[in-house]
C-alpha cells in the first residue's frame, strides 16, 4: 500500500494573507487542491491522508468532494510545527498501515508535482527503504566570517537540494518519529523528516527532482506558480 501523507497545517504569515496559504485561491481553485490532484491522478498512489490546520478540516473536505479527490481517506489535525504534524500523521497511520507500506510525505504548498518525480521517489523507496527528491545545487555557497565578509566557500559539487516528496518504509518511519520525539533528536523548528533521519544516523537515497516543484512561501512564489499555470494552458 502506498499512502500520501500531505502536510497542510501551516499558517503562512509570509504570504501576507488572512487565510492559511494552502487555501489561497488561484484561478478559482485552492492551492491544496492542485497538490492533491497530482496524487489523485498518479496510478501508484492508493490513498491520501492530509494533516490539516485546525479548524479547516471541513473546508478541505468540502473542496475534496467538489474536485473529486476520492483517494482522500482521512483528514486529521496538524501540530504546532511541521515535525509535529508529520508525527501526528505517522501515529495515525499505525492503525492503518503494514510495516512494509510506503509513505510519501509532501508539503501541501508544493502544488506542481510531476508524475516522474512521484514515480521515482516511490520506486527508489521500494528499492532502498527511503528516497528524497533532490536536485543539484547551481549557486555558489559561501560561509560567513562576519555579517559582511567571507573567506570560505563550499564546493557545490558536494551539495544536493532536497525537498518533498520524500518516501519512507512505514516501519522505519514510525521507529524514527518515536525515537526522535522521545529523545529530542531532529525535531527543531527547521527540522523535517529527511534531516531527522540523518540526525538519527540513517543513510538517505536521492530521487529525481524538478525545478517546477516550488514551495509557495511568499507572494513572489505565488506569482511564479501562476506563471507555470499559464504556461500549461498555452
Amino acid at each position: 500500500m502506498i499512502t500520501a501523507l500531505i502536510i497542510a497545517g501551516g499558517v503562512g504569515k509570509r504570504m501576507g494573507q488572512d487565510i492559511p496559504k494552502q487555501f489561497i485561491m488561484v484561478e478559482d481553485k485552492p492551492i491544496i487542491i492542485y497538490t492533491l490532484e497530482s496524487f489523485q491522478k498518479h496510478p501508484m498512489i492508493d490513498r491520501i491522508l492530509v494533516v490539516c490546520k485546525k479548524g479547516w478540516e471541513d473546508t478541505l473536505l468540502a473542496y475534496a468532494k467538489e474536485y473529486h479527490i476520492d483517494k482522500l481517506e482521512w483528514i486529521i489535525e496538524g501540530g504546532n510545527s511541521g515535525q509535529e504534524s508529520i508525527r501526528n500523521g505517522v501515529d495515525f497511520l499505525k492503525e492503518h498501515s503494514d510495516k512494509e507500506d510506503t509513505i510519501v510525505i509532501h508539503d501541501g504548498i508544493r502544488p506542481l508535482v510531476d508524475e516522474i518525480v512521484l514515480s521515482d521517489v516511490i520506486v527508489k523507496c521500494k528499492e532502498f527503504g527511503n528516497a528524497v527528491t533532490s536536485l543539484p545545487y547551481n549557486e555558489q555557497i559561501f560561509v560567513k566570517e562576519t555579517e559582511e565578509t567571507t573567506k570560505q566557500y563550499i564546493n557545490r559539487e558536494t551539495l544536493r537540494r532536497v525537498s518533498t516528496p520524500q518516501a519512507y518504509q512505514f516501519d522505519k518511519l514510525a521507529w524514527a518519529y518515536e525515537k526522535a520525539f522521545k529523545e529530542g533528536i531532529g525535531i527543531s523548528e527547521s527540522s523535517y523528516a529527511n534531516t531527522m533521519m540523518v540526525d538519527l544516523g540513517e543513510t538517505l537515497y536521492f530521487a529525481v527532482g524538478s525545478d517546477k516543484n516550488i514551495k509557495l512561501t511568499t507572494q513572489d512564489d505565488l506569482q511564479l506558480f501562476k506563471g507555470y499555470l499559464r504556461m500549461k494552458e498555452e
